[in-house]
């Protein structure tokens, strides 16, 4: 519960604040009372009930019948959050293509589109006018369309100053220093999007609330997602929260350096993880004779992958070798999380899915192996459930997240309540 506050700017404030916490309780408890609701939040009942009519005025909340009639009292109307209405749409850009994902407010999922497209060869204006094109599109998609938008959330492989929304260094996109923020704000501006809020942030970590909040481990409060993509991010969850660091900049695992002149890597030095271990590294040694000297991208690379797996479950021993060194390596970079974080699991995401059962297996070896603690702290390594969509997905969801905490304005009433 929140206080009340000198002034009417202070009021409104405190009064959308407290619109987020009775929306949250709702979604944790339904079906439920007011009663229910306001012994849950501290508020009056009174104040309960004025919040309630307003969040059912703007159709985030619907009634849905009575409670038990054997009750001592008036009966009270059951309360649930209503997923018929507003949407949260979250977009991954990456290196060679943009996936989106659209949820309710019960976080199931509306809408995906999956596109090819080669971010780098690109540029960040060129996908910041395809993002634009993109969110216009499937609104006006009849499962989209004259629903309220909550926001937009937009997860890059990049380091991410996420309260100005800049993309400060995306090595593996060539981006350097971008206002993806602004640039998409200014760019829906004279749309019927004009005014959505646009977040952004790193994929990794949009990618572990994807897996928190809807994963096959959903719940699992100390957790890492690794990004299996040409760039290896790693997205940390401690107690249910982000681990983002001083800066913003935590997680970047694939930069860190582990084998002495290695291959050189996007960023600049050698040996790092993403060096070895990223789908770029496994392609060129798994299916050498397909891949070009010039570095992998676009759509190429999902058939690659296939490829390897096909030549994988042929014993095919170059592929083999190929996936069984870059499992070693993710191990080693496991134990590292494991010796330096303890999480009970973590969950290699991306392309690394369809090559996990090569990975695995000497992907928990070598964690073994390099662990200090017994059993490797008891962390799991698992491949994630939600394929390509996990950053698209978690984006969209920390919009919900941020509605729920009351860091993101509730929209305006639907006319859909």
């Amino acid at each position: 519960m929140v206080g009340a506050s000198e002034g009417p700017a202070g009021f409104q404030a405190v009064r959308e604040t407290n619109l987020g916490i009775v929306l949250r309780t709702i979604r944790t408890s339904a079906p439920c009372s007011r009663a229910v609701v306001a012994a849950s939040t501290g508020l009056t009942k009174a104040t309960v009930s004025s919040l309630v009519a307003e969040l059912i005025d703007r159709g985030l909340v619907c009634e849905t019948g009575l409670v038990n009639q054997r009750r001592v009292g008036r009966p009270g109307m059951m309360l649930t959050v209503n997923g018929s209405t507003l949407v949260a749409i979250g977009v991954e850009v990456n290196v060679d293509y943009i996936a989106l994902a659209a949820v309710d407010l019960l976080e199931r999922e509306v809408l995906t589109r999956h596109v090819a497209f080669d971010a780098r060869s690109a540029g960040p204006e060129e996908c910041a006018a395809r993002l634009r094109d993109l969110l216009l599109e499937v609104t006006g998609d009849p499962l989209l369309h004259e629903r309220p938008l909550l926001g937009v959330s937009v997860a890059v492989p990049a380091l991410i100053d996420v309260a100005a929304g800049t993309v400060t260094n995306a090595p593996n996109l060539g981006w350097h220093h971008f206002p993806m923020q602004r640039r998409l704000t200014d760019l829906l501006a004279d749309t019927a999007l004009a005014g959505a809020p646009v977040l952004v942030d790193n994929d990794a970590n949009l990618g572990a609330v994807a897996e928190y909040r809807g994963g096959h481990l959903a719940r699992t409060m100390d957790l890492v997602y690794l990004t299996g993509e040409v760039g290896i991010g790693a997205g940390v969850l401690m107690n249910g929260e982000p681990l983002r660091g001083a800066s913003g900049f935590a997680g970047e695992i694939g930069h860190i350096p582990l084998l002495k002149d290695g291959p050189r890597c996007a960023c600049g030095q050698r040996g790092c993880l993403e060096a070895l271990a990223g789908v770029e590294a496994i392609l060129r040694r798994a299916v050498p004779d397909l891949v070009p000297d010039a570095p992998v991208r676009g759509s190429v690379v999902g058939s690659l992958i296939e490829e390897t797996a096909r030549r994988a479950e042929a014993d095919d021993a170059t592929a083999l070798r190929a996936l069984h060194d870059a499992g070693s390596w993710l191990g080693r970079a496991a134990a590292t999380l494991v010796n330096l974080l303890n999480p009970s699991a973590i969950i290699l995401g991306g392309y690394f899915v369809p090559l996990a059962p090569w990975l695995l297996p000497s992907c928990r070896e070598a964690m073994a192996a390099h662990s200090f603690a017994p059993d490797s702290g008891n962390c799991r390594v698992e491949p994630s459930a939600l394929g390509l969509s996990a950053a698209a997905r978690g984006g969209a969801m920390a919009l919900i997240d941020a509605l729920d905490t009351g860091s993101l304005p509730l929209p305006p009433g639907s006319s859909a309540a």
